[in-house]
């Protein structure tokens, strides 16, 4: 297996993880990192993807939502607080170089999350996601640079799906999206998300995390009252 760096972000806006993808694409294709899970939500944002209609891009204007451009194959959607939102750079191995099967083991990773929560995802043929019976929980759009991928998919957690509502999210009805805190209990933060999403991308692509760096050695007083250390010889 190969190792994962896993970076959490926390909320960031969307051109700054934007540049850190294209940064750490630039340098994974040069061979000077490993393969690199980013973990984030974002300010609100709509992003629009390759195959956006022209017709979209127009409705986008008047969504009070600011919209940016992207390389990843798609259509138009939101991002926002409470959608935890995973950006993989990886170096393809040959044997996996074939991007529906990697639209595939992304889909198959937030399946794995919302199983851990007695969830039943589901795929829909000809279309990229996951969804929870007629809603879309889970939107997915990728780029690839020499076999190194970036972009990624964007999982509601918490997420309001009123800005969703201002458009047609990846080309589908208005109403679409719903949000795994509608389907189960949630902590109120990404946190539970992020390890579940960590736990089954390392499964579906068979990486491992990073052996724990060791604890450093407590200090002599918390040894308790009275103890004195033993004088070196």
């Amino acid at each position: 297996m190969s190792l994962l760096e896993v970076r959490r972000l926390g909320r960031t806006r969307y051109e700054e993880a934007r540049a850190l993808q294209q940064e750490l694409v630039a340098q994974r294709v040069a061979g000077s990192l490993g393969d690199v899970l980013l973990l984030t939500e974002h300010e609100p944002v709509i992003t629009v993807g390759r195959g956006t209609p022209a017709e979209e891009q127009r409705l986008l204007a008047t969504a009070g939502i600011p919209v940016v451009e992207v390389e990843r194959g798609g259509e138009a959607t939101y991002h926002g607080p409470g959608q935890l939102v995973a950006y993989p750079i990886l170096l393809l191995a040959e044997e996996r170089r074939d991007l529906h099967r990697y639209l595939r083991d992304l889909e198959e990773v937030v399946l794995g999350l919302l199983a851990e929560l007695a969830i039943e995802g589901t795929r829909r043929p000809g279309l990229t996601g996951v969804w929870i019976g007629e809603r879309k929980v889970c939107s997915i759009g990728v780029a690839v640079r020499r076999w190194v991928t970036w972009h990624g998919l964007a999982l509601n957690l918490h997420t309001d799906l009123a800005p969703f509502r201002r458009f047609h999210p990846c080309g589908l009805a208005s109403d679409v999206m719903t949000r795994v805190a509608e389907h189960v209990e949630l902590p109120p933060t990404n946190l539970l998300g992020e390890v579940l999403l960590v736990k089954h991308f390392c499964r579906v692509f068979g990486h491992e995390l990073p052996p724990m760096p060791p604890l450093a050695p407590p200090p002599p007083e918390s040894a308790g009252p009275g103890f004195r250390p033993l004088p070196v010889l």
